[in-house]
């Protein structure tokens, strides 16, 4: 599935919007833009963990000029003028407290697996060992909401060609998931072919390396991305240790 069939799907869910122009489907674009949307352009959420799908092109500006803003980054928002005070409303009786639900905390989580071997699909023997280390320690006790899996590759072959391979790279890394677990309907997955570099690899110069120590130093760049987003328990304050006695003189 790539990332147009993505936003398909999603869009099936919403309500037919009424046509527009050319002039307000830009300005809609844009009023949720750095988020994964549907066909309407609202912001959709991860599955069952209420957090908003950032895409590639997020960042905190565009966050905070969204429409969803108070939604998905309520602290990036423009702050609305302070209210005047409210009388103070007479004291009530004291209600008994009711026992404390735990705190819920949402998760954003990424790695970047480099080092896929040139003109290669699967992943490495590191890769997997790195992937596998990953979740069994940064998403323990995560209720997971989505998953997006991008393939990348080098700058070497045409852009049709590394397309192609980037798209069967980033199926190959949600196929590696399903099989450890992870539910095939929260990973969304897409090619990037060689258009978002490591930015170490802009010292690589075609003119003054070989190939073969071109490919070497493209390395980095073929790579599949994972990030996920989901929820989990906050953990409880530690408590304050208590204050030693002072020694008597």
């Amino acid at each position: 599935m790539n990332s147009s069939a993505i936003r398909t799907t999603l869009a099936s869910f919403a309500v037919a919007a009424v046509a527009a122009s050319g002039a307000a489907m830009a300005q809609q674009y844009t009023k949720n833009q750095g988020y994964l949307v549907d066909q309407n352009y609202n912001v959709v959420m991860a599955i069952g963990a209420g957090v908003c799908i950032r895409t590639s092109d997020w960042t905190p500006a565009l966050a905070a000029r969204a429409e969803a803003c108070k939604q998905c980054t309520p602290d990036l928002c423009p702050k609305p003028p302070a209210p005047k005070p409210a009388a103070k409303p007479e004291a009530k009786p004291e209600a008994k407290p009711k026992p404390a639900k735990p705190e819920i905390m949402n998760v954003e989580q990424k790695i970047e697996l480099q080092g896929i071997e040139f003109d290669k699909v699967p992943l490495t023997a590191q890769n997997k060992k790195d992937l596998d280390d990953w979740m069994a320690n940064d998403l323990k006790g995560v209720k997971l909401g989505a998953m997006v899996v991008t393939g990348h590759t080098d700058a070497l072959g045409s852009l049709k060609y590394n397309q192609r391979l980037s798209e069967d790279r980033a199926k190959y890394a949600k196929d590696y998931l399903v099989s450890k677990g992870v539910d095939q309907k929260l990973i969304f997955w897409e090619g990037k072919a060689f258009k978002q570099p490591v930015p170490v690899t802009k010292f690589c110069d075609p003119k003054k390396m070989s190939r073969k120590q071109l490919i070497e130093c493209y390395a980095p760049n073929r790579r599949v991305t994972v990030e996920a987003v989901g929820t989990k328990e906050k953990p409880a304050p530690k408590p304050k240790p208590e204050a030693k006695p002072e020694a008597k003189k």
